[in-house]
């Protein structure tokens, strides 16, 4: 066979790309003076002068390349051409220096040559301003000492520059052999690039690879690539639209481009991108998009690189910002520049998807090459496919007109995917996306179209896949448009994970999911109410709407009802479910507010909600709707501790709904909690009784049976002792317990707080109480820095350590908190302007203070001692944290037990409150 055979056109030259080649960097010029040099002092003397010459010309290089970003700063394409090209320059002068005048050799071997090869994107010529510089040096025998030393001190000379290289050094066979046997390095062999050396060598390397490596392994390499993207996939959180991209390994990202790219070149032999179009791999469109998405993602890339000055290839919340101003974004009503920088990214990611599953596509109709990533399990063939057919399995047109002929069927398709439970043919999601443009106004107002999509968007099977195929074909934004408004958008903050168009159509699929039982473990309550529900549909629609008016510049919820007023009689729902629709979106947030921000102990808190709530079918829609819409924003964030909550509030207010008040009474209830305590201790009568006269009324409402139990142990065991610390796991809570029992007095509560908080935990939800002989009872619920529960020993032991300094005083509290790092470390990214909030009608007997601050350490201690020098008295508080955003609200009292009522007195809080709750940033702002 010859081996030259069937070998690819060499790979462009990045220089050619280039305008103003010698601007970046003058070879010739430099060359001639590094040649100076060494004629004049010698290689040894002269090395010492040359360096710096050649890092001023790497750094030059790369500020004419950040100034040409700057000026064209969505010019990705040049940048990381300009860049490859930069970095071509300075190796062949090294080489240079190293064969020529380190380890000349006058009349060398056949064994003593060396050819320099770029590799991996290097070779591809597309370089961010610090990737890594990846080359192969290539011998054609097994390296000799000469080989060694020279290949050695180009090495040198590389690295005193401060690249980062990635290098090789084998023979051709050598390199045969490990291609062979690697994937990575067969891969980066493919887009082998000639830099400078010996000529012969590198033709036969290339000939050697292609013919000994590449030759009949075309299905291997391609089911291998993708295994390896799915698994890269998966490591970078499966999906395109979580909200810190990583812009090269993640999900719709740079790497999804080039495995396109590597696929086509190792199958077809291509020598680029654009020559996938003339083996029919992409379409000239098609091509297009890709350009201008890889254009777009590498010039984002190149801007990091260059803000940071390192190779950092994730978009995190503090590169947003300045990547956004870089490449002159501005703001528009109800979007913030960054929120449109994002949002374009994500519909360039988008287009990255839509390219790979034409391409698999391809592939897998002319190569069969084992490309199929879902293979339909059905056992017979549907006879009724209204004019579609069945490729293989698959769901496929008849005829390219198909869509044409009755834009309905666009919808349909889909219908038809989830009611057999069908893959779509990816050349018919191609014709879709294609022919999106044929939703009209007519179509959306057709009966038919607008049942078939009810059938998706509510169907018991797997809605979610169905509507993100929908989603990736543009079909959904299309026939929904007030949907379209929103695919691609993120909101700027750390607490949703994912993009809206993302977030709702998981909260239809965990919808679904809860619905069929399989979720059964994780929400319980949820799936016991769900089959309870009289119009499941109702709850489906509120989903998809309930976020769907983000970014219009006011209140979401009350847009979305508006929203959701029109959309609704159009899907086909009848006034009454419309209504029903539309008021949960316009409350979809207040369960939670309530759960998270309130005292579920507090009857008023319960007897408000319900006032809103009004009938147990909104209840129980509103429960199920507030868990889906917790948990799809992002893992992590749904936990035991908010699940018990919302299970807290459902059952209290389902209990008020269904008899018009409160099944026991205040004093039932207390009854029955010293019972259920005396039966848990089984104490002699005489010191139960002595015991529970200790504990007030309020406390027995507010603490559960199980922490009743534990906190009277804790009494029990410290007797006439002035301090007891307790610190156990509370698994039911998804927290640890910390109680602490102490001589009551002022500034108790903040001391206890700043303590745990120099242990490390954060405080998510705190029971003040104080006995009847003057000793603070104190329940407080804790979390680490991931809201998972502190469970080790040596980490409880730290704990009650901590608390017991801080009361004794040990230590300066402040300084400890000082030094605790940031909850989030990006967290400086955002500016959230705190404000506090004074409600006397929100309780009967407390004055509730709801304080809005950045999250930070120990802010729950700096407001505790707000409290305390204001002379009022918290009795309980409840801590809720949104990423970057933290909400603590207080129940608080004069000293005296009674409601704060002085507007003087609520207005000084006030200010003193946000005062400390900004203090930081204040600070911040002032450095």
């Amino acid at each position: 066979m010859n081996a030259r055979a069937n070998i690819p056109k060499p790979a462009a030259d990045p220089g050619k790309r280039i305008v103003r080649q010698r601007d970046i960097i003058n070879r010739r010029t430099l060359a001639e003076t590094i040649e100076a040099l060494i004629a004049e002092h010698g290689i040894t003397q002269a090395r010492p002068k040359i360096l710096p010459l050649l890092q001023q010309a790497l750094a030059d290089g790369r500020a004419e390349i950040s100034r040409r970003l700057i000026e064209k700063p969505s010019a990705g394409h040049e940048a990381a051409a300009a860049q490859s090209f930069l970095i071509d320059q300075l190796v062949r002068i090294i080489h240079d220096i190293a064969v020529g005048h380190q380890y000349p050799v006058n009349n060398p071997s056949s064994g003593e040559r060396i050819a320099v090869m770029a590799v991996g994107g290097y070779g591809r010529g597309e370089m961010a301003p610090h990737s890594d510089v990846d080359i192969a040096f290539l011998t054609p025998f097994k390296q000799t000492s000469w080989t060694e030393q020279a290949i050695e001190a180009m090495l040198y000379w590389l690295w005193d520059l401060g690249l980062k290289v990635g290098q090789s050094s084998r023979s051709i066979d050598e390199m045969v052999r490990m291609a062979n046997e690697d994937l990575s390095i067969r891969t980066a062999l493919l887009e082998g690039r000639y830099i400078w050396g010996d000529t012969g060598v590198y033709e036969e390397s290339k000939a050697r690879f292609f013919a000994d490596v590449v030759s009949g392994t075309d299905r291997t390499f391609v089911s291998e690539k993708l295994a390896e993207r799915d698994a890269r996939h998966v490591r970078m959180g499966d999906s395109r639209y979580v909200v810190e991209p990583n812009v090269k390994e993640g999900k719709g990202g740079l790497r999804d481009l080039q495995t396109l790219y590597w696929i086509g070149k190792y199958i077809h032999r291509v020598a680029s991108a654009e020559e996938l179009v003339d083996v029919g791999l992409l379409t000239t469109d098609e091509f297009k998009r890709f350009r201008k998405a890889a254009n777009f993602l590498w010039a984002v890339r190149c801007h990091m690189h260059d803000m940071t000055g390192r190779a950092e290839d994730r978009l995190t919340f503090d590169l947003q910002t300045g990547v956004a101003k870089r490449m002159r974004f501005a703001e528009r009503t109800g979007k913030s520049a960054v929120e449109r920088f994002m949002q374009y990214y994500f519909l360039n990611a988008k287009v990255v998807g839509n390219l790979t599953g034409v391409f698999l596509a391809h592939l897998d109709e002319t190569h069969n090459a084992g490309v199929r990533r879902f293979i339909p399990n059905i056992t017979r063939r549907p006879k009724k496919l209204n004019g579609f057919t069945l490729d293989r399995g698959r769901l496929a047109l008849p005829d390219e007109n198909f869509f044409e002929e009755d834009p309905v069927r666009l919808i349909e398709i889909f219908q038809l995917a989830d009611k057999h439970e069908l893959e779509i043919h990816p050349l018919a999601m191609r014709a879709a996306r294609r022919d999106a443009k044929l939703i009209t106004n007519k179509i959306r107002k057709d009966r038919r179209a607008n049942k078939l999509f009810l059938d998706v968007l509510c169907s018991p099977r797997d809605p979610e896949l169905v509507l993100r195929w929908m989603n990736e074909a543009s079909i959904f934004g299309r026939f929904i448009p007030d949907f379209g408004r929103v695919v691609a958008q993120m909101q700027f903050d750390m607490y949703h994970h994912y993009t809206v168009d993302e977030h709702s159509i998981r909260a239809i699929g965990l919808l679904a999911r809860i619905g069929s039982g399989d979720l059964v473990d994780d929400h319980p309550n949820s799936t016991e109410t769900i089959k309870k529900l009289k119009n499941r549909r109702v709850l489906f629609v509120a989903t998809l709407l309930h976020d769907i008016a983000k970014g219009r510049g006011g209140d979401h919820s009350i847009l979305g009802a508006e929203v959701a007023m029109k959309l609704c009689p159009r899907l086909g729902l009848e006034p009454y479910e419309t209504e029903l629709v539309a008021w949960l979106v316009r409350h979809h947030l207040l369960m939670s507010a309530m759960a998270f921000k309130r005292d579920l102990s507090d009857f008023k808190t319960i007897q408000d909600f319900v006032s809103q709530v009004k009938s147990i079918e909104r209840l129980r829609l509103l429960t199920v709707l507030t868990v889906v819409d917790i948990r799809a924003v992002g893992p992590g964030v749904w936990n035991s501790w908010k699940r018990q909550l919302l299970t807290d509030l459902f059952q209290a207010a389902e209990e008020m709904l269904l008899l018009g008040h409160k099944q026991r009474g205040r004093r039932e209830r207390i009854t029955q909690k010293k019972a259920a305590l005396a039966e848990t201790l089984d104490l002699p009568k005489a010191q139960f009784t002595k015991l529970v006269k200790r504990l007030t009324d309020p406390y027995w409402i507010a603490e559960p049976d199980d922490i009743i139990a534990h906190n009277a142990r804790l009494m029990i065991h410290a007797g006439d002792d002035n301090l007891a610390i307790s610190a156990e796991a509370y698994p039911e809570r998804g927290a640890t317990l910390v109680t602490i029992y102490a001589a009551d007095h002022p500034g108790l509560f903040y001391r206890i707080a700043g303590g745990i908080h120099v242990a490390g935990g954060n405080i998510i939800d705190a029971r003040i109480h104080t006995t009847r002989d003057g000793m603070a009872l104190d329940n407080f619920l804790v979390q680490d820095q991931h809201c998972r529960p502190f469970a080790e020993d040596t980490q409880l032991e730290r704990l009650k350590q901590a608390v017991e300094d801080a009361l004794a005083n040990r230590s300066k509290l402040a300084t400890k908190l000082e030094a605790r790092p940031l909850s989030h470390s990006r967290a400086g990214a955002f500016n959230i302007v705190p404000n506090a909030m004074v409600d006397n009608d929100a309780s009967n007997r407390f004055t509730v203070v709801e304080v809005t601050a950045q999250d930070r350490p120990a802010l729950l201690n700096e407001l505790a001692y707000v409290l305390f020098e204001s002379k009022v008295t918290v009795h309980s508080a409840h801590i809720a944290t949104y990423g970057e955003r933290a909400v603590d609200t207080f129940y608080i009292t004069d000293l005296f037990g009674g409601k704060i009522t002085s507007k003087a007195r609520l207005n000084s809080l006030k200010k003193k409150l946000i005062k400390a709750a900004g203090q930081k940033e204040a600070e911040k702002t002032a450095a």
